[in-house]
């Protein structure tokens, strides 16, 4: 069974930076190739989910939306199977709950919601200006 446990968030004013962390479980088991897609979602109030950055876990690739390049990084420690976003220059804009999600097999770069099927309970991440 995969799950996925986030830890970090918290409030932070604009310009600062903050690290969220995810542990996973599961995946080794799910996908025999361990080729598998994890990554990050944000939901701000009153809006949808947004897809923010994600990892081609076993090739290293990895994708972003296009307002978070050069200010998030993703990365996948494989001894602690621990996904990390490391975000930098915080905006208020980046305020909202943020997600830990995963999918077998290829990231879907279009990050649409139901490409993902394992997500986390979610860590609320504030940007004061």
């Amino acid at each position: 069974q995969v799950q996925l446990a986030e830890s970090g968030g918290g409030s932070v004013q604009a310009g600062g930076f903050l690290r969220l962390s995810c542990l996973i479980t599961g995946y080794e088991e799910y996908s025999a190739s361990r080729k598998y897609c994890v990554g990050w979602f944000r939901q701000a109030p009153g809006k949808e989910r947004e897809g923010v950055a994600s990892i081609y876990k076993g090739v290293g690739t990895t994708f972003y939306t296009d307002s978070v390049k050069g200010r998030f990084t993703v990365s996948y420690d494989n001894a602690n199977r621990t996904l990390s976003l490391q975000m930098n220059s915080l905006k208020p804009d980046d305020t909202g709950v943020y997600y830990c999600v995963g999918a077998g097999g290829r990231c879907d770069t279009s990050f649409r919601p139901s490409s993902f099927g394992n997500w986390g309970q979610g860590t609320q991440v504030t940007v004061s200006s």
